[in-house]
């Protein structure tokens, strides 16, 4: 079994669910007392965050490649960043290290063309949401992304950040996020991507008439995948 490099702490409200998946997923596939092979290096997310916000990407980039340095120095033989947003930075990351690493958007798109959809709504941080670097690469897959309005874009951003993160789930704003997929699926939508690792913490399968892509489930159980292959 390889080692896998978990960067968390982007929230650890997520990386959380990242440990808990990827544990239970070898034990389901090697049964026993088996478990993950991984380590995990948490970052302080308000320092992360302050750099999103003035747009310092590079210096979030070159903290993050310091932490995938790190990891593959202690052992790691593939390496995961446990958000979406922060792949913004993997340029950078790469840079750093000699060991792969999974690309969250590319094990998210491999599971669409699975499912045979062509128009997909995203779900995600203002950054994720707007930016091109998440959605290009899942279009480059020949999949079409919408996102949400201006107004709802804000708010699903704020929800984030000000509640998930911090591990405060509210039914009003799981209410929010429902009307939100239903105007995207009004639109031609044929399933939805939970672009943030935070909101399957808010958003179930039955909250959505159409199939909805957990990021979190899709990239640990992918690390899986890449730690057991021989």
């Amino acid at each position: 079994m390889k080692t896998i490099g978990l960067m968390g702490g982007m929230s650890w409200e997520s990386s959380v669910e990242y440990y808990r998946i990827i544990n239970e997923e070898v034990k389901n596939r090697l049964g026993g007392l088996h478990s993950a092979k991984c380590l995990l290096y948490s970052v302080d997310f308000a320092e992360i965050e302050r750099f999103q916000a003035g747009g310092e990407w590079e210096k979030a980039g070159k903290l993050l490649g310091d932490v995938a340095h790190s990891l593959e120095k202690g052992g790691a033989d593939l390496i995961i960043i446990c958000t979406n947003t922060m792949h913004r930075v993997i340029d950078y990351v790469e840079e750093k290290i000699r060991i792969p690493i999974l690309h969250i958007a590319d094990t998210t798109a491999k599971q669409i063309k699975k499912s045979n959809l062509n128009t997909v709504g995203l779900l995600g941080t203002k950054y994720t949401m707007e930016q091109d670097f998440y959605k290009s690469r899942i279009e480059s897959k020949g999949i079409k992304v919408l996102v949400p309005n201006g107004a709802e874009r804000e708010m699903v951003n704020k929800v984030i950040y000000e509640e998930l993160c911090l591990g405060n789930i509210q039914q009003s704003s799981r209410d929010y996020y429902k009307m939100v997929i239903k105007n995207l699926v009004d639109n031609g939508a044929e399933g939805i991507i939970l672009g943030c690792t935070e909101i399957g913490l808010l958003v179930k399968q039955e909250d959505s008439e159409v199939p909805l892509f957990d990021t979190t489930v899709i990239h640990a159980i992918e690390a899986v995948n890449a730690a057991l292959e021989h």
